[in-house]
């Protein structure tokens, strides 16, 4: 899929999502990395119960302290990592994270073709916050997503939809296994 096909078709899903969100905030990147980056840090910072990620790459040191952080205040953390893009990366953080108490670290594969011969990869980038506030977009979690890479970040609130991508979330989860 060529990439400009690919970023309309994304925006028209986040479009599906989200409606005539009006709490949307949406961040193009590299322009409006700081920003972005800034705005996710602070949704970690302020989570008060539970945070639900699933996530392709994450090599994103600051975020993974911020998670970290949570983690020791009492916030439980489960975060679903791509297989293939994680195990054996020594620049993944899910080594990192998986030492804390109240962060659960997984790893899941893609899904087999209709043929059995290939497989799709786990290639969301979302977090869900305290069931309310939704993180989601083209990103990776690495240096180069919040740096260099044309990227997008949405930030929306909304209980229903956060409800219907944790339901997604718990059928993944159900796949994973533990880190």
């Amino acid at each position: 899929m060529r990439p400009q096909r690919a970023f309309v078709l994304f925006f028209l899903l986040a479009a599906a999502l989200i409606g005539a969100d009006t709490k949307l905030k949406i961040y193009t990147l590299p322009e409006e990395a700081r920003p972005a980056l800034k705005q996710m840090l602070h949704r970690i910072d302020t989570a008060k119960h539970r945070i639900d990620a699933a996530i392709y790459s994450f090599t994103h040191k600051a975020i993974a302290k911020r998670l970290a952080n949570a983690a020791r205040r009492g916030v439980k953390v489960r975060v679903i990592f791509d297989r293939e893009a994680n195990l054996g990366n020594r620049r993944s953080q899910i080594g990192y994270l998986s030492k804390f108490r109240n962060i659960n670290t997984y790893l899941l594969e893609g899904e087999r073709g209709r043929k059995g011969n290939r497989k799709g990869l786990m290639h969301m980038k979302l977090m869900v916050i305290d069931n309310t506030h939704l993180i989601f977009g083209s990103a990776n979690w690495t240096y180069s997503a919040f740096g260099l890479n044309r990227e997008i970040v949405v930030f929306t609130r909304d209980y229903a939809k956060a409800a219907k991508i944790e339901r997604t979330f718990e059928r993944m989860l159900s796949k994973a296994i533990p880190y």
